[in-house]
């Protein structure tokens, strides 16, 4: 009797996971940023999925908002990760580049604490793109199993 009702108990509880949802994943492999709204839209509708982001090659200028949006516990990187950050800027309709300081002081602001930190030691956010890569970027966010 005990043996039915365990297998009873089995085959329910694999009902049930089955039909869970599997979480699903985001694979960077290669973005050279551009305009903030769409990456802003889009990490957002990440975020509320429940997916896990893998970075997984370059993602550089806006793509980086994806650590400031999805939760720290829900990204990881591979060894070819590298993260690209560089001061905020607009084009105006000639095509030449202004500084936007505060936009730069709220993107920072936003990003999670270890990587301000790193980003502070380099200097700041500036027009010169820093690369955050290796050791560095390991030691700040898990590495992908």
């Amino acid at each position: 009797m005990r043996r039915i009702a365990f297998v009873k108990a089995w085959i329910l509880a694999t009902a049930l996971l089955a039909s869970v949802p599997a979480r699903a994943e985001i694979r960077i492999i290669q973005s050279p940023g551009g305009e903030v709204g769409p990456f802003l839209d889009l990490f957002e509708k990440v975020r509320e999925s429940g997916d896990r982001v893998v970075i997984d090659g370059p993602c550089l200028s806006a793509c980086t908002l994806v650590l400031s949006i999805v939760p720290r516990e829900r990204i990881c990187v591979t060894k070819r990760a590298v993260l690209g950050f560089h001061a905020a800027r607009s084009v105006d309709r000639r095509g030449l580049f202004y500084a936007e300081p505060e936009a730069s002081e709220a993107v920072l602001a936003a990003y999670p604490g270890p990587v301000r930190d790193w980003i502070s030691r380099r200097g700041g956010l500036t027009s010169r793109l820093l690369l955050l890569k290796g050791r560095d970027l390991a030691a700040i966010y898990p590495r992908c199993r």
